[in-house]
């Protein structure tokens, strides 16, 4: 008889569970148009790579934005149409010049940022064309968005995080747990036959094919899940 693997414990675990009460909040650009907030504490949040700023609105509301190089407790962060370039101000990309570095980017108007949110990361504005606006995503790619999509002016904090290295186990069992992931990840082909399909054998390979169906049950789920294409072409596209 086999024993539960790793993908079925996840559904029920406490161990797999994200605190999230370590959490301040979510960080989106706040709805508001023509306003002046305040910086008021830089927060460390576990699950986000940069640094958050919490930013008290005119109204008395506080809400939390990913925080660009420059800005600093006390500091004004301009929310509208007409903003001075300066780090951490918001406004439209069509009110943005070619070439400056932009990061926190909607997709879709008023959605509060989807791109350029993790450390170090930005954006360049490359050409107005019309109503759309064409910027340079951190992946190297073109992307032309609607001109009434906002963005952050400058780079977000925290650039250089990846160049320190993990040099503690125990460095990368919190940075695992502060997403609900678990430290150390064993492969399946490591395992033995009766805690993965994987396992077992006198090398470390996946016997027989990889592939399982959509509707398999959860204790055979593991591997190349409903692929759409395999064998010796499935990376082409036609």
């Amino acid at each position: 008889m086999g024993k539960r693997i790793r993908a079925q414990r996840k559904g029920s675990s406490p161990r797999y569970r994200v605190s999230s009460h370590r959490f301040p909040g979510a960080s989106r650009m706040p709805r508001d148009m023509d306003v002046v907030g305040e910086v008021t504490e830089l927060v460390h949040s576990p699950v986000h790579t940069a640094p958050l700023a919490r930013v008290k609105l005119p109204d008395g509301d506080t809400t939390f934005v990913v925080a660009t190089e420059g800005i600093a407790v006390g500091g004004k962060i301009a929310i509208g149409d007409n903003v001075s370039l300066r780090p951490g101000n918001i406004t439209l990309l069509s009110e943005i010049p070619e070439g400056t570095a932009i990061n926190n980017v909607e997709l879709r108007p008023g959605d509060g940022g989807k791109v350029a949110r993790s450390a170090g990361n930005s954006c360049v504005v490359e050409a107005v064309l019309g109503d759309r606006v064409r910027i340079r995503m951190p992946s190297g790619s073109l992307k032309e968005l609607p001109g009434n999509c906002r963005a952050t002016i400058g780079v977000l904090a925290g650039h250089g995080r990846d160049e320190m290295p993990l040099r503690t186990a125990g460095a990368a069992h919190y940075k695992a747990k502060a997403r609900g992931k678990l430290f150390p990840h064993v492969s399946g082909v490591a395992m033995n036959p009766v805690d993965h399909p994987h396992g077992g054998g006198n090398h470390q390979a996946v016997h027989g094919p990889n592939s399982v169906a959509r509707g398999t049950p959860p204790g055979a789920k593991v591997g190349l899940i409903a692929p759409s294409r395999t064998g010796r072409g499935r990376g082409k596209r036609v």
